[in-house]
């Protein structure tokens, strides 16, 4: 009996290490994501559109796709913000 209780333990622990901690780092990485966006970012939504953020709401975002075309999205829809090739590199 106390053998199969730590045989459980032992498979809840595996559980939790190899699933919900995994998904708990990516849904906190998501929410600094998010909160971290600012006006003029390049970001790239879930559904793969690219584009520049233009203004900014509560809970939307109106990215700019193209001259004069803005998306109304979510701010959860934002799948990543892209990072200009010469960030952090000093211009001499």
């Amino acid at each position: 009996m106390l053998a199969t209780l730590a045989i459980y333990a032992v498979i809840i622990v595996v559980f939790y290490v190899l699933v919900l901690l995994p998904q708990q780092r990516r849904q906190k990485a998501a929410r600094q994501l998010v909160a971290a966006l600012t006006v003029g970012d390049e970001v790239v939504l879930d559904s793969g559109i690219h584009g520049f953020i233009s203004e900014m709401e509560d809970t939307v975002v109106w990215v700019e796709v193209a001259p004069d075309v803005d998306l109304k999205v979510s701010r959860s829809a934002i799948a990543s913000r892209l990072v200009p090739d010469n960030a952090g590199e000093e211009e001499s």
